[in-house]
């Protein structure tokens, strides 16, 4: 396959869209976690901590997304120096690279998808009872 320029710069507006998408979702949990703590401060529960344990968690995989679809753009650019001066398979070996980052990153996404969910049906099940 031809590498040419343009094949990286397709992922330039995916990976920017991505990482708005998982700075969203970073400052809906900073704000979560914000309200939380005067909950905790008052009343320090089962269910709350359960919740603070999750939270943690769900902080740890949004760094690891944010960071490997740095990693990806960052490989995208460095893709797109290579072809510019005429480092093929460079060029190549980089940009497969920058999709397994991009993968990668997709599947913490997910997994950070699973989690939220999870904890939103913990926190419905403790609303219902």
């Amino acid at each position: 396959m031809q590498l040419t320029l343009s094949i990286p710069a397709l992922l330039f507006p995916a990976i920017s869209l991505t990482m708005l998408a998982y700075n969203a979702r970073y400052l809906a949990i900073a704000a979560l976690i914000r309200n939380l703590h005067g909950q905790y401060s008052n009343d320090a529960t089962a269910p709350l901590k359960k919740q603070i344990e999750q939270l943690r968690k769900r902080l740890d995989i949004i760094k690891y997304m944010q960071a490997t679809a740095i990693v990806s753009f960052l490989l995208a650019a460095v893709t797109m120096f290579l072809v510019y001066v005429e480092l093929e398979v460079w060029a190549n070996i980089i940009f497969g690279i920058s999709l397994v980052f991009l993968m990668i990153s997709l599947i913490l996404s997910l997994i950070e998808v699973q989690l939220s969910t999870k904890a939103l049906g913990i926190q419905l099940k403790n609303m219902e009872e």
